[in-house]
C-alpha cells in the first residue's frame, strides 16, 4: 500500500508542477506539443488540440514539451517568440504551482485540525526563560527579530541555532514583554530554552486557514532554505540528503505508524508529507542552477537586463552540463539511500 501511495503522491506533485508551466504557456499562446505524466514508453495517449496528453511507462517525472523551448526558434506559437516576461511566467509557473499545492494541503489540515500557535504550557525550573520571567499561557512571537507563528517554529530555530543566546518577544493578557533567554544543555547534550509548548491546536475560522495555511507553508520553506544551508557551509553532506528511495522508505514508516491509529491520521499525516514535498520541490527547483527552472530564469533575467537573448544553443550546453551534473548527485544520493537500507 505505501508504494502505491507513494507512486501517488510523486505523480500528483510532478503533474501539478507540469500543470503550471502548461496552463501558463496556454495562457501565452505557446503551442504545447506534449502534455504527459511519467517517463519512457506511452502507455495512454491522446492528442487534443494540438497537444498530445501522454500517461508514460515510468511513474516518475513527467513533461510539459513546448514547440521551440531549446532552440532559436521564432515561429508564430514557438516558446522563443514570446517576450522574456511571457517566457519567464511559464518557467517560474512550475514552481509556483508547487507552492500553491501545499497552500491546498495545508489549508485542509488546518480547517480539519486547526492551528498550533506558539503557546507555553509551562517553563521549566533551573533554566533561563523561567528566570527571566517567562509562565504558561506566554505565547512566543519573535525570536531574535523572526516572526514566530507556529509552535514548530520555536523548535526550527533552536535546531538551527542551539548554542546562541536569543532575544525572545511574547506576549501576555494583550501586552507584549521581551526576554534574552541563554540556551542551556541537558542531560543529552541538547540545548534548551526551558519552556514547554502546548500541543493543542487551535479551531481556525475561514480567514484563519487561509492565514495559518500561508504560515505552513513559510515553515517548510524556511525549513527548506535552512537545510540548504547547512549544505552550502560544510555542517552537512551528500550523505544527510535523501532521494525517492528515502522519501519512499519516509512514507512507508508514516504510513505504518499512521495505519494503527486510524485512517484520518494517514489522511493527514500523507497531506503533511505533500506539503513538505511539494515546498521542497519549489525551492529546489527555483535555485539557480543550470537545466532548473530557477537556472532557466537566470538566462531570463540575463536576456532582460541584455535586452538580446542569450544564444539558445549556448544555453542548452550550459542546461546539459548542469542536468548531468545533477544526474550525478542523484546517483550518490541513490546509492546512500540504498546504502541506508542495508
Amino acid at each position: 500500500m505505501s508504494i502505491l501511495i507513494s507512486v501517488l503522491i510523486f505523480s500528483i506533485l510532478v503533474l501539478f508542477h507540469e500543470l503550471g508551466h502548461f496552463l501558463l504557456a496556454k495562457l501565452n499562446k505557446i503551442t504545447v506539443l506534449e502534455f504527459s505524466l511519467g517517463m519512457g514508453p506511452r502507455l495512454l495517449s491522446h492528442e487534443w488540440h494540438g497537444t498530445r496528453y501522454s500517461v508514460k511507462l515510468l511513474p516518475f517525472g513527467g513533461s510539459c514539451m513546448m514547440l521551440g523551448e531549446d532552440e532559436a526558434n521564432g515561429e508564430e506559437g514557438s516558446f522563443g517568440s514570446k517576450s522574456p516576461l511571457a517566457r519567464l511566467s511559464v518557467i517560474a509557473a512550475g514552481p509556483i504551482f508547487n507552492f500553491i499545492m501545499a497552500l491546498v494541503a495545508s489549508a485542509i489540515i488546518i480547517a480539519s485540525l486547526g492551528y498550533d500557535p506558539a503557546v507555553l504550557r509551562d517553563v521549566v525550573d533551573g533554566y533561563s526563560a523561567q528566570e527571566e520571567g517567562m509562565q504558561a499561557g506566554d505565547v512566543i512571537t519573535r525570536m531574535n527579530g523572526k516572526r514566530i507563528h507556529l509552535a514548530r517554529e520555536v523548535n526550527m530555530y533552536l535546531q538551527f541555532h542551539s548554542a546562541s543566546e536569543v532575544e525572545i518577544e511574547y506576549q501576555r493578557d494583550g501586552r507584549t514583554y521581551s526576554a534574552v533567554i541563554t540556551p542551556r544543555q541537558d542531560e543529552h547534550g541538547r540545548y534548551l530554552l526551558g519552556v514547554v509548548l502546548d500541543p493543542s491546536y487551535h479551531k481556525a475560522n475561514a480567514l484563519q486557514v487561509l492565514e495559518y495555511s500561508a504560515f505552513e507553508v513559510k515553515y517548510w520553506i524556511d525549513l527548506t532554505l535552512q537545510s540548504l544551508k547547512l549544505l552550502v557551509t560544510g555542517r552537512a553532506g551528500v550523505k544527510d540528503m535523501a532521494g525517492p528511495v528515502g522519501v519512499v522508505g519516509m512514507i512507508d514508516d508514516t504510513y505504518t505508524e499512521s495505519a494503527r491509529v486510524s485512517l484520518f491520521a494517514v489522511w493527514i499525516n500523507m497531506l503533511n508529507i505533500v506539503i513538505l514535498l511539494s515546498a521542497n520541490l519549489g525551492v529546489m527547483n527555483l535555485l539557480p542552477i543550470p537545466a532548473l527552472d530557477g537556472g532557466r530564469i537566470v538566462f531570463l533575467i540575463l536576456e532582460l537586463i541584455r535586452g538580446k537573448r542569450i544564444d539558445p544553443e549556448k544555453e542548452g550546453m550550459v542546461h546539459f552540463a548542469g542536468l548531468m551534473l545533477l544526474m550525478a548527485l542523484m546517483a550518490v544520493v541513490l546509492f546512500n539511500d540504498v546504502m541506508k537500507l542495508i
